[in-house]
């Protein structure tokens, strides 16, 4: 395997962002969102909302190399409140340190080499030193293999689940909680 890095995203990352997001989603996601989720990212300004969440103030946008290769991203930030409420609204303790990972793709073809776990251990450093003591992620149901891999960082389920609707169908998504104390792989 060539060198493998992760690093801050800088604004020259973002189409290249995009270009992940949108051939991921297209192999590993069309079944779980359908068909009308998709063609409205093939539509949507990519490049340009992930300009914006690069240079959005308090936005932690990592990307993960291979040589010379972008081959996954990551964002994470301060969670806010209500994707760390319970399901009634009410807040834990916690929330004000609670970080949320938003999202974090790695492009198929350069799946189980580890970029992954570089791209949360990342993460999890980048949300300690803002403060925060645990981490969220919200993950589909469907998604067995974003579910193993946050399984196997120490990160469960902790009840709380959530209903999107993709245009399609709908998507259940349960929320997983976790240490941020992760060690760089």
């Amino acid at each position: 395997m060539s060198d493998a890095a992760v690093r801050p995203a800088d604004l020259s990352d973002a189409a290249e962002i995009a270009r992940i997001q949108r051939d991921t989603w297209h192999a590993a996601y069309e079944d779980l969102l359908g068909k009308n989720a998709l063609a409205e990212l093939d539509a949507a300004d990519l490049a340009g909302t992930w300009t914006e969440t690069i240079d959005y103030p308090g936005s932690q946008v990592y990307v993960a190399t291979e040589g010379e290769f972008t081959v996954g991203f990551c964002v994470a930030g301060q969670a806010p409140d209500g994707e760390v409420a319970a399901a009634d609204g009410s807040l834990p303790e916690d929330a004000e340190t609670t970080g949320l990972v938003a999202t974090l793709l790695v492009e198929p073809r350069w799946g189980r080499r580890g970029h992954a776990g570089r791209l949360l251990a990342t993460a999890a450093a980048g949300l300690r030193a803002d403060g925060a003591t645990r981490g969220i992620a919200w993950v589909a149901q469907g998604d067995h293999a974003s579910l193993g891999f946050y399984r196997r960082a120490g990160w469960n389920p902790d009840g709380t689940v959530r209903t999107l609707d993709t245009g399609d169908r709908m998507v259940r998504e349960v929320r997983l909680t976790g240490t941020l104390d992760l060690a760089l792989a």
